[in-house]
């Protein structure tokens, strides 16, 4: 027979639910996200979710106070997630690992402690040697995306954030023609019986082809063009669609200029400043109210004409042409920006973990290896060493030493 008493007294002893502490696995990292104070720098390097995943695996994240906002990722959407919130800086950078989307200013490198590792975005061309003889002094080993390589040795973060901007590029062109900003007061594209906007693409990078594919798409008419027919070639069949492609030749390029609609520049030095390409007196014999967007011109730019703008006051006139030259395009969408961030950054910090540290992980992992351009204090990174006239030692060497 049943002793229900029994029964019942042996429920109210069952334990009950709790929260119990996740014990930190061997490996683990303490990663730090501060707040980007860099002039509109809208993104954040993880999303709540990815926060959660690392959490998972055992990682402690440290996030400052406000620094997903601009994303729209609140701070309890962290906290949520497991990630702790600190509202002093300097808590921040007591982190094993700092990653973060900007390039370190001189002031955020003084509160960087000896040895650390730092995830961030480090064009050689904008990279200032008072900065550079900081991070060596204290020793860090610094990683920048844009040399961070995949399993295909395509670029992963350049070529993510050049779709952004290819899409992003063309739906500002079509703001601009509009009567809202005293364009022209097209639609980019056109409907039956009315003749299509015609766009001019200057490059056929990642940026070129996703702005083709998203003119094409709305129903503009597209001409492409580059210096190499490879990459012309290999635009022409990603788009899957017939596009007018062309070698850049001064004069057909200068008369497709003239007579477009709108003309994106989007061509990319791997170091250095872009060619410019479109003189001032081409620009001049434009169409009024035409739309140019220079995607270049954090490197200088494509136009002659060009001068940074900001996401303020991204627009100037001149020969009553609309020039849009806001470096940080991808700021503008900062989310989905995000988002295909910390589709790079997630496993590869996980992977850190499993790998048992960052020197096992740069030992291991190519991709990885191709993007240090600081090993504990030793520039490794050859742009960087042309440019200030600093000696460059062998990465694989260093590691070598080292294990």
């Amino acid at each position: 027979m049943i002793n229900v008493s029994k029964l019942a007294q042996e429920g109210i002893l069952q334990p009950k639910e709790a929260l119990l502490s996740k014990d930190r696995k061997k490996g683990s990292l303490t990663i730090g996200i501060p707040k980007e104070n860099t002039f509109q720098e809208n993104r954040i390097a993880l999303t709540p979710l990815s926060v959660g995943l690392l959490v998972e695996n055992g990682h402690d994240i440290l996030i400052e106070s406000g620094a997903g906002d601009a994303s729209n990722f609140l701070d309890h959407h962290y906290s949520e997630q497991g990630a702790r919130i600190v509202y002093d800086i300097k808590e921040v950078y007591k982190a094993d690992l700092i990653i973060k989307i900007s390039s370190p200013t001189l002031k955020e490198v003084e509160l960087m402690k000896n040895r650390q590792v730092l995830f961030s975005s480090q064009q050689p061309s904008l990279m200032k040697l008072e900065v550079l003889k900081a991070l060596m002094k204290k020793q860090i080993t610094a990683l920048s995306f844009e040399y961070l390589q995949d399993e295909g040795g395509h670029l992963s973060v350049v070529r993510a954030m050049s779709e952004i901007v290819g899409a992003t590029s063309v739906l500002i062109a079509a703001e601009y023609l509009s009567n809202v900003f005293d364009g022209k007061g097209l639609m980019l594209g056109g409907v039956t019986g009315v003749p299509p906007t015609e766009m001019v693409i200057i490059g056929a990078g990642t940026v070129g082809e996703f702005a083709a594919r998203t003119a094409i798409a709305l129903g503009a008419q597209v001409k492409v063009f580059d210096s190499s027919v490879y990459r012309l070639r290999r635009l022409q069949s990603n788009v899957g669609s017939r596009v007018f492609t062309s070698v850049v030749q001064p004069i057909v390029l200068n008369k497709a200029v003239r007579t477009c609609d709108v003309v994106i520049g989007a061509v990319r030095a791997r170091n250095g400043r872009t060619p410019c390409l479109i003189s001032e007196d081409t620009v001049s014999k434009m169409k009024p109210n035409s739309v140019l967007i220079d995607v270049s011109i954090d490197q200088g730019g494509v136009f002659e004409t060009s001068e940074v703008t900001n996401h303020d006051k991204p627009t100037f006139r001149k020969y009553d042409v609309i020039h849009y030259c806001v470096p940080n395009i991808a700021s503008r969408v900062a989310r989905t920006a995000t988002y295909a961030l910390t589709n790079i950054f997630t496993p590869i910090l996980i992977e850190i973990g499993e790998a048992g540290g960052m020197n096992n992980m740069i030992w291991a992992n190519q991709g990885i290896r191709s993007a240090i351009y600081l090993y504990h204090g030793n520039l490794t990174n050859k742009d960087m060493s042309d440019k200030f006239q600093i000696p460059c030692k062998d990465l694989n060497l260093i590691v070598m030493a080292n294990l």
